[in-house]
């Protein structure tokens, strides 16, 4: 099996960071309010600037240092295969999802480059069948979703799986 770009480790950090974000406002609401409290009838209302700064620096470590580890479990455990009859896709750092796609549901390949691709050299390879899965956030993602692979091996990927395509149709026929 394969692995993704090593570029994809910053894709990751970067979803880690979003996620961090999401939680820093989440517990901003019930974490620092309480802290202040405590700090202020220990230490008194000197001491709660100093807290305050002292907690914002040891959660803002945490988040680089979570998401670093995010990143490189997330693309430690990202493996693809193109075989003769289909696409295999294994992922996931607690729960891992295998998924088998035959080339005769393929539909259409799509190659996107967004900033962070191409800062870091790789594309993202969405495979598009008949249906549309949906991932845990709701959001409609392709079922064959290679988040990132080398540029040339993407083309490598859209000219192969479009010969594929074109196979299947010509087979067919009206």
């Amino acid at each position: 099996m394969e692995k993704l770009h090593p570029g994809a480790k910053w894709l990751f950090r970067v979803r880690g960071y979003f996620g961090a974000l999401f939680l820093l406002i989440f517990f901003s609401w019930f974490l620092f309010p309480i802290i202040g409290l405590i700090g202020f009838l220990f230490l008194g209302a000197e001491a709660l600037v100093g807290i305050f700064l002292i907690g914002v620096f040891v959660y803002i470590l945490l988040i680089i240092i979570i998401a670093e580890i995010y990143a490189r479990m997330a693309y430690n455990r990202w493996f693809y295969e193109f075989t003769d009859d289909n696409l295999k896709i294994e992922r996931g750092i607690i729960w891992k999802r295998y998924s088998n796609i035959p080339y005769e549901r393929v539909q259409n390949v799509d190659i996107h480059r967004g900033i962070i691709a191409r800062i870091c050299g790789f594309s993202s390879v969405n495979i598009q069948t008949a249906g549309y899965s949906y991932a845990g956030r709701g959001m409609p993602v392709s079922e064959g979703y290679l988040p990132a692979v080398n540029i040339e091996v993407a083309e490598r990927i859209r000219e192969f799986l479009m010969k594929k395509i074109s196979k299947k149709g010509r087979s067919q026929g009206l």
